[in-house]
């Protein structure tokens, strides 16, 4: 009776505190998602006609942008996610706590090409990655996630069988 009783404050404790978390998720969540929206809207994108936005966030709350940006030479275009990044690290930052994706498309979220992955990858795998639906809807996931077994900066640091000496 006590264990039971002691089960289900615990339970009851624990729905409050994750009731309490996705209140305050929500806070950041859908504002970030809207961004990345709004950050769709400046996509040029005339050969694919294929807009994408993304809005990041740093941990101190900084947001930055990005949308795709096409060229004539189809692989020197950039993805929104890279913009975003792009922006973010030439302002000095490094840590990022979420991203944000948005497309046109109605019925599956979007989700980072192979590229941006590893892009993302570079400044970590346990940041949360927001694929959105233009009605709002979200699927959260990690880049470890989108990206398992993943490679990594701190894999250079690793111990080597052979180190190669440059040739020049």
């Amino acid at each position: 009776s006590t264990l039971y009783f002691h089960l289900l404050s615990l339970l009851f404790s624990l729905n409050r505190h994750l009731q309490r978390n996705e209140e305050e998720n929500e806070v950041w969540i859908k504002p970030l998602i809207h961004q990345s929206q709004g950050a769709k809207e400046f996509a040029y994108c005339p050969y694919s006609k294929f807009r994408v936005g993304a809005a990041l966030l740093a941990h101190d709350g900084t947001v930055f942008t990005g949308c795709n940006v096409e060229n004539a030479s189809y692989n020197l275009g950039l993805c929104a996610e890279r913009t975003a990044i792009a922006k973010a690290v030439s302002g000095g930052y490094r840590s990022f706590k979420a991203i944000a994706i948005a497309s046109d498309l109605e019925d599956q979220f979007i989700s980072p090409c192979g590229g941006c992955r590893q892009f993302m990858r570079e400044f970590g795998d346990h940041w949360s990655v927001f694929l959105s639906k233009p009605d709002g809807s979200y699927k959260e996931m990690t880049i470890e996630d989108l990206l398992p077994v993943s490679f990594g900066p701190e894999d250079l640091k690793k111990k080597r069988f052979i180190n190669v000496e440059n040739a020049f």
